[in-house]
């Protein structure tokens, strides 16, 4: 009688027509460890004590997958990104540049090293644009620009806008919403970020010499190993 008891408080028997209780994994092994009984897990399953996970399987009912990692196409190969180095840009870009090729719009080795060329090569793009830079250390960082670069009377641009680094490992910095300091260009330079008089990230009209510092617009500590540092090389992408 005290195993009969005992089935009945573990197992919780059902009705002869049923589909047979559903319960979770824990629970399901809870009730059959307490029986203390190797057979009588056996006499369970025959109960029709059914696990959650054991009714997903038989009705095909299966977990999402993890998602493939997203490669973009590149319409030439990039001098200054790795291909892991593109792939962890991409997880960070604007919904909707996802699904375009990259193009590469602007290179200081193609277009040398002007301001000027960088706006003239941004006229024929509407689309957000990805500025990198390598600085004279090698160190890889820059910025997504929410709308290609242009001259402008003050900041423009949106939260999409965001800048990153490579040093010494990846990070990216998005809006912080703070200010509205996202983008600003003129003859003599080009900055991203702002607030308490230093940028997040500025260059000179040669496009050799630049400053990075701390921002509210990113909350971005130094993007570079230190404040000043020297262009070696620049490439822009846009997405179309």
């Amino acid at each position: 009688m005290f195993f009969s008891r005992r089935i009945k408080e573990g197992c919780q028997l059902t009705p002869k027509y049923s589909f047979g209780l559903v319960v979770s994994v824990t629970e399901y092994y809870r009730r059959i460890d307490a029986l203390n009984s190797e057979d009588l897990r056996s006499l369970c399953k025959r109960l029709q004590i059914t696990t959650k996970e054991e009714v997903n399987s038989k009705h095909m009912v299966k977990s999402d997958p993890e998602p493939e990692s997203f490669r973009p196409s590149l319409n030439e190969p990039s001098v200054l990104l790795q291909p892991d180095q593109i792939e962890k840009l991409a997880k960070h870009l604007p919904p909707r540049t996802i699904g375009y090729p990259w193009s590469l719009a602007f290179s200081t080795s193609k277009h040398g090293m002007s301001i000027k060329s960088l706006y003239r090569a941004m006229q024929a793009q509407d689309s957000p644009v990805l500025m990198v830079i390598k600085d004279s250390d090698g160190e890889l960082f820059g910025a997504l620009a929410s709308e290609p670069f242009k001259v402008s009377d003050g900041f423009y641009g949106t939260g999409e806008t965001f800048v990153f680094t490579f040093c010494p490992e990846f990070k990216v910095f998005k809006w912080t919403g703070d200010n509205m300091f996202f983008i600003k260009g003129d003859m003599d330079s080009l900055a991203f970020g702002g607030g308490g008089g230093e940028f997040g990230l500025w260059l000179d009209g040669d496009l050799y010499h630049g400053r990075t510092h701390s921002c509210k617009t990113f909350g971005n500590p130094m993007l570079s190993k230190t404040e000043d540092f020297y262009v070696q090389d620049i490439e822009i992408w846009a997405f179309e």
